[in-house]
């Protein structure tokens, strides 16, 4: 019980580095979007913010018409993912200025925290009493003895 209270603290001790950290992190970065005047480019070809969704309506209305056929089903989540990634790549995150001690104070925290939430979670569930139950000759021999049992009551159901 004593090692359940330790792991329990532990974990909780490591949600609470993680939510500081990226508390603190996210007070420190700058996210901005240039998505609403300069357009989307992928592969040479420019899009202008407005024809980005045009392809996505295409695959709407193609769903709609074919009755969900596959083509119109790939051809609509292409146009989400291109979507999707229009806003990504627009996006701008900087990061702003920080001392050498806040940026270390941020790592360790986010990278400790999710260490000990990580070791906690994907920790073996391996106790020393399910250890010493495996080991134990006595509880082997009663598995033994009950197999034994339900064996002898499978050939008495089939003699009926």
């Amino acid at each position: 019980m004593k090692r359940a209270g330790n792991e329990l603290l532990q974990f909780l001790a490591g949600l609470a580095m993680l939510i500081a950290g990226l508390f603190i992190f996210s007070q420190k970065v700058m996210v901005s979007s240039g998505f609403f005047g300069i357009g989307f480019s992928l592969g040479g070809f420019r899009m202008g913010n407005g024809l980005i969704m045009v392809p996505f309506i295409i695959g709407i209305v193609w769903m709609f018409v074919t009755e969900g056929s596959v083509g119109s089903k790939l051809f609509t989540a292409a146009s989400i993912l291109i979507v999707i990634l229009a806003v990504i790549i627009t996006t701008d995150i900087r990061l702003m200025h920080v001392t050498l001690y806040e940026w270390a104070l941020i790592l360790v925290l986010i990278f400790g925290g999710a260490g000990l939430v990580a070791r906690i979670l994907f920790a073996g569930r391996r106790t020393s009493r399910s250890m010493e139950r495996r080991e134990d000759p006595r509880i082997e021999e009663t598995d033994r003895k009950v197999r034994e049992i339900e064996e002898e009551l499978e050939r008495i159901k089939k003699e009926r």
